[in-house]
């Protein structure tokens, strides 16, 4: 069977297409964003991720809330670029955000930490920019960046040793998400599910005694996915608010 001209022509115009396809995914999207009130102009550690202490310094405080973006807490700790509009007060790049509450304003995609907030403006603008209260805003995902810190799980302070286990997952590097943790259970021979609790927490009721063989799922874009797993990574005497290292960095 011959390959036409046409055919031959429809092939050469998906290949040419295909960067464009491709970069369209990293395009920026126009929304609204404005900041809450903070004494100390870093994050709260009342967020709705459990991030606890951790969410409200991470990234040197330049943190925020979102509403659509939050997914249900599987976008915390996602990091964004996020720039503003207005000519003659706002940076070219802008600043990136850690996702680290949920929260809904007037019609904004971000509720901004006052210190990632003045970090869209120019320099000596900042006070300026906060008289708006509600700014234009350009934002995409970006990986995060965690160069000297490696994946870490934290045992959250609400767990209680040795009958209820929660987890939270800190400096997670990378543009994918966690959708999954299952741990395994020896006696049964196989891996039992950890639910997940609110924002960022992974909890489980009576869990496998003995230190902690775990594996989680992570969904890249375009739907991809894969497990990773990570054996004796928690103690057998696991302790509320202690977080244990994983040698291991997403960077995906």
């Amino acid at each position: 069977m011959g390959f036409s001209l046409s055919h031959y022509s429809c092939f050469l115009c998906v290949i040419m297409l295909l960067p464009l396809l491709c970069k369209c995914q990293d395009t920026f999207t126009y929304s609204r964003a404005t900041y809450y009130g903070s004494p100390d102009c870093l994050g709260t550690p009342t967020g709705a991720c459990g991030f606890g202490e951790y969410g409200r310094n991470v990234n040197g405080g330049k943190v925020g809330a979102v509403s659509r973006l939050y997914r249900n807490g599987t976008g915390c700790g996602a990091c964004y670029q996020v720039r503003c509009k207005i000519p003659n007060l706002c940076t070219e790049d802008g600043m990136r955000v850690v996702v680290t509450d949920h929260g809904e304003g007037d019609h904004t995609d971000f509720i901004l930490s006052p210190r990632g907030f003045s970090m869209l403006a120019l320099p000596n603008m900042a006070a300026d920019l906060f008289a708006y209260g509600v700014v234009g805003i350009e934002y995409k995902r970006v990986p995060c960046q965690y160069p000297n810190s490696n994946l870490l799980f934290k045992v959250h302070e609400h767990s209680r040793f040795p009958d209820y286990l929660a987890l939270v997952m800190l400096y997670q590097a990378g543009l994918s998400d966690i959708t999954a943790v299952e741990i395994w259970q020896e006696d049964c021979q196989e891996w039992k599910g950890m639910r997940k609790s609110y924002g960022a927490v992974w909890d489980m009721a009576n869990p496998p005694k003995g230190g902690v063989n775990l594996r989680f799922q992570v969904s890249g874009r375009g739907g991809s996915q894969k497990w990773v797993l990570l054996r004796d990574l928690i103690p057998a005497d696991w302790k509320p608010g202690f977080s244990y290292d994983s040698a291991f960095q997403l960077d995906d």
